[in-house]
């Protein structure tokens, strides 16, 4: 039966599902952070819960208990331990917190007799207060509060129970107090404001980098391998861990405690005497679960596992690896791998050398990340012939666990690492990638290699969305953030090798050294093709002479093409052979730089001689070393010369480079926020079409109609010119006086023929009735081989270009806006511009200027200007709307008419479908 009080099964201790009245919401379950950075399980209460609600009660102190129930209870009621376990998911809810078995948590709602206002509540084990967990809790319950229409929170509190009114407080919402009756009566509004999700992604921040720094700096590291196979699995890793200088305590472990020289090596793990920071797991596959275990239950905070054979061996390696992770999870355990190349940290407080190579890169400022543990060996191995200094490097391998997000939260607080780059197979949070990629980007540069299909599919292992959006709206994600793209990782690296070496430069202007004129004008046409400005060529300078030293002519120019104001980059590209020494050209170059503040880069095509001079930094000094000038982050570049054997590759990183500056220069962070929006009107008019679609059964997509589409988009300020339906010439003479009188536009209703000119479904310039009626019975004869179709006028505006306007909802990167001029050209050759909302001011400017047709809209000859103030703005609200509401599947406004005075929404079409949760949204998560 169900009672004012709550729903009460038969059998209190054995309820069945059939008992709870609604259906668990699984959707509604998480694995978090903590604010120390170990994980735990959030997930709605359950009436099995009652034991470990009541274990947890057990051990509150009287204080605590007197603060969440205003007196002293020394233990629950069966009663009260059913209400508070057994709830409805809709105006009862409740979330637990859970590290394994136990319960760390609790949080709950009850709808009051407001059905927009629910009264909430917390309890918080004393073992465990201080790691945020009443925050979290909050997240998710306003987030389901949201689903079930409740816009509201209050709560009663007593005065002295500071910690729970910090909690709404330091949620960012606005909040209310009244004192009444000895009780503090706390109420907000739950809806996510700039400051409660700056607050949430603060906290998101701190708890995910600290997480990670506690992986990469451990104090006690032990590492698990086979006894059959000691040598080869965990003793291996010892020598390596040895020989790197790790400054922490190490401890081996195989089940026969087989030696290591000097290194203690137990049978278990839970035989170290000290906490374990990290282990590292080098056993077979079988063992892995086992060692996982044993790892949680001695305290581990994480696990690097070399092991191969999971989300690599189809299904049945996907489900042993999720297993793996929650079972890691349970324990508040984060995961490196399985599958991972290792770790390395080259802070000297650390000296932290974890990976399975030889031979690894020596200190530096760069970060690197990769998903794939072969190409983890790939940048490290490039990284040491390139002589490219790293101060961390994590191979991720299945990236089961901890991700590149991750990653980039540790590096925008590691002081060490001045520039990031990641190699990625998958993206399974996007939108938190643009995020955290974009605060990120503007500290520290951000480089990333990808594969094809980077982004548009999660990785192996994972719940199995896939992008709809075409690679190309992936890309332009990147670009938003700031991100640095490379379509091989060898290009990835060359960009590197300049930040981590070079200032940055000022601007776009580029000074061209050669002694061969044919090179320099290569590095030329390239360089204009990137929008780079030449203001400076020599390229006859002779780097041999009986006569003079061209080296030191070489310097003199070099030096005053760096002092020019009308240069902010140098390239030199020279032929050497057998009487020249490229090292020569490069110890001038790098000296007539090192105290310009600007970039120089070498390139020395043609060589015979394989030397590492000729690709990589080169440096007459051992590479740990630094100049005194900081590079980005405040991390110090490293002493050398970027060099390239390609002219090509060497403009073309550079072009990087300069693309990074510029968009730095010019990202405010400002949010394009229209005025006169109203998203709970929006909000309210799809719930009521979903609903009565699902009232009539249909559970599809919901095609609204004019009306309908012209009323949501209304709400967001948005008008679309009026169109008027008709059956008769009669009708239709009316319905021209309705629109305001001639001249009008006739048009077939039918979704493709409705745009198409050439094929007769639109006829311009309607002057007269008789016009009018003539132009009906020729477009029923013209349309008559396609079939027959209901016709419709609209008021003539003014003419002018056509531009179209897209946005959907992608099950894996969220909501996309698209944009385009209109005509076939536009869909043939792919002429669109997408964007991730949300968008800044400079994203929307970006966005309508992106198309190669969409020059139309500035013709330099000033003859057909455009109102592109207004299709801006138009923008920014679609955006909003589409990034507010991801019910709405599909919108186009389509066609869009620009005139130099006007623009006018000609065509508008919405389709509405129930969403899932998005992979960004008001509550943290980690990827499942």
């Amino acid at each position: 039966m169900t009672t004012s009080s709550g729903f009460t099964p038969l059998d209190p201790e054995h309820p069945t599902t059939d008992e709870i009245p609604f259906i668990y919401p699984a959707h509604w379950e998480a694995d978090v952070v903590l604010r120390d950075g170990a994980t735990a399980n959030l997930r709605p209460v359950l009436p099995t819960d009652r034991a470990a609600l009541e274990k947890m009660y057990a051990g509150q102190s009287e204080r605590t208990i007197y603060l969440r129930f205003f007196t002293h209870k020394p233990k629950l009621s069966d009663k009260e331990l059913t209400r508070f376990t057994t709830v409805d998911h809709n105006n009862r809810v409740a979330f637990v917190m859970m590290l394994g078995e136990e319960m760390i948590g609790i949080g709950r709602y009850d709808r009051t007799n407001d059905p927009a206002e629910a009264e909430v509540a917390f309890m918080i084990s004393d073992a465990h207060q201080g790691r945020g967990i009443g925050s979290i809790l909050l997240e998710h319950l306003a987030a389901a509060a949201h689903e079930r229409g409740i816009d509201r929170f209050s709560a009663e509190v007593l005065p002295q129970n500071r910690k729970m009114l910090n909690v709404f407080t330091d949620a960012g919402y606005e909040i209310t107090r009244e004192f009444e009756d000895g009780l503090v009566m706390v109420h907000f509004n739950i809806d996510p404001t700039d400051r409660s999700r700056g607050v949430m992604e603060a906290r998101e921040h701190r708890a995910e980098a600290k997480s990670i720094a506690e992986l990469l700096a451990p104090q006690v590291l032990a590492v698990v391998g086979s006894a059959d196979n000691w040598e080869r699995t965990g003793h291996k890793v010892l020598k390596t861990l040895v020989k790197g200088g790790f400054k922490g305590k190490i401890y081996g472990v195989n089940e026969a405690a087989h030696p290591a020289g000097d290194i203690p090596v137990l049978e278990s793990i839970t035989q170290v005497p000290e906490h374990v920071d990290l282990a590292i797991i080098a056993v077979p596959i079988k063992d892995v679960p086992a060692v996982v275990e044993a790892c949680g239950q001695a305290g581990a905070r994480g696990v690097l596992i070399y092991t191969t054979g999971y989300a690599d061996d189809g299904v049945r390696g996907r489900a042993r690896q999720k297993a793996l992770v929650k079972l890691a999870r349970s324990h508040g355990m984060r995961v490196i791998g399985p599958a991972s190349f290792g770790l390395l940290n080259n802070n000297p407080a650390v000296q932290l050398d974890a990976t399975i190579s030889s031979q690894d890169p020596g200190p530096g400022s760069l970060g690197l990340f990769s998903q794939s543990s072969a190409i983890g060996a790939v940048l490290s191995n490039s990284a040491v012939r390139r002589n490219i200094g790293v101060s961390s490097l994590i191979s991720a391998g299945n990236r089961a666990d901890v991700s590149g997000n991750d990653i980039m939260q540790y590096w925008e607080d590691d002081d060490a690492t001045g520039v990031c780059a990641l190699y990625l197979e998958s993206i399974g949070n996007p939108r938190k990638f643009s995020r955290i990629a974009r605060r990120l980007s503007r500290a520290k540069p951000v480089v990333l290699a990808k594969n094809a299909v980077t982004g548009q599919q999660l990785p192996p292992g994972h719940s199995g969305r896939t992008a709809i959006t075409p690679p190309s709206a992936l890309d332009s994600m990147f670009k938003q953030a700031g991100v640095i793209r490379a379509e091989t990782i060898e290009r990835a690296l060359d960009v590197t090798q300049i930040l981590v070496s070079q200032p940055l430069p000022a601007g776009r202007r580029l000074a061209i050294l050669s002694n061969a004129s044919a090179l320099g004008q290569i590095v030329a046409d390239r360089a204009e093709e990137l929008r780079i400005e030449v203001t400076l060529t020599e390229t006859m300078l002779r780097l041999t002479d009986e006569a003079e030293d061209g080296l030191e002519i070489l310097e003199a120019v070099a030096t005053s093409a760096l002092e020019s104001a009308e240069v902010d980059a140098v390239i030199g590209v020279f032929i050497t052979g057998e009487s020249i020494d490229p090292q020569d050209v490069a110890r001038v170059l790098h000296r007539a730089g090192q105290q310009s503040g600007k970039p120089i880069l070498a390139s020395f095509p043609g060589a015979l001689s394989d030397q590492s001079t000729l690709r990589g930094i080169w440096s007459e000094t051992d590479h740990s070393q630094e100049q005194e000038s900081e590079g980005e982050g405040g991390a110090c570049l490293q002493e050398g010369l970027a060099c390239f054997e390609s002219p090509g590759e060497s403009i073309l990183a550079l072009g990087a480079v300069m693309d990074y500056v510029e968009w730095r220069d010019k990202e405010t962070g400002a949010l394009a926020v229209p005025e006169g929006i109203s998203p709970k009107a929006a909000a309210a008019d799809i719930a009521t079409h979903l609903q009565a679609e699902a009232g009539a059964g249909s559970s599809g997509p919901v095609t609204l109609d004019d009306l309908a589409v012209t009323r949501l988009l209304g709400h967001y300020g948005i008008s679309v010119l009026p169109e008027y339906r008709f059956d008769t010439p009669e009708q239709a003479i009316a319905a021209a006086a309705q629109a305001g009188g001639y001249p009008v536009v006739l048009k077939t209703t039918d979704s493709f023929l409705r745009h198409r000119i050439d094929l007769g479904g639109v006829r311009l310039g309607i002057e007269s009735d008789e016009d009018l009626v003539s132009e009906i019975a020729q477009m029923h004869r013209t349309l008559e081989p396609y079939g027959h179709f209901d016709l419709a006028l609209q008021k003539q505006v003014p003419a002018g270009q056509t531009a179209v306007l897209k946005a959907v909802e992608d099950p894996l990167i969220g909501p996309v806006v698209s944009f385009g001029m209109a005509g076939d050209a536009t869909a043939l050759l792919d002429d669109w511009a997408h964007r991730i909302p949300p968008l800044t001011e400079r994203d929307v400017y970006k966005m309508v200027r992106s198309p190669k047709a969409a020059s139309k809209l500035f013709d330099p000859e000033n003859r057909h200007t455009a109102r592109t103030d207004l299709l801006e703005d138009l923008c920014a609200r679609v955006a909003l709307l589409k990034d507010n509401h991801p019910e709405i599947a599909h919108l186009e406004l389509n066609p869009i008419l620009l005139s130099p005075d006007t623009m006018t929404v000609v065509g508008a079409s919405i389709q509405l479908a129930q969403s899932a949760q998005r992979t960004d949204s008001v509550r943290r998560a980690m990827s499942s």
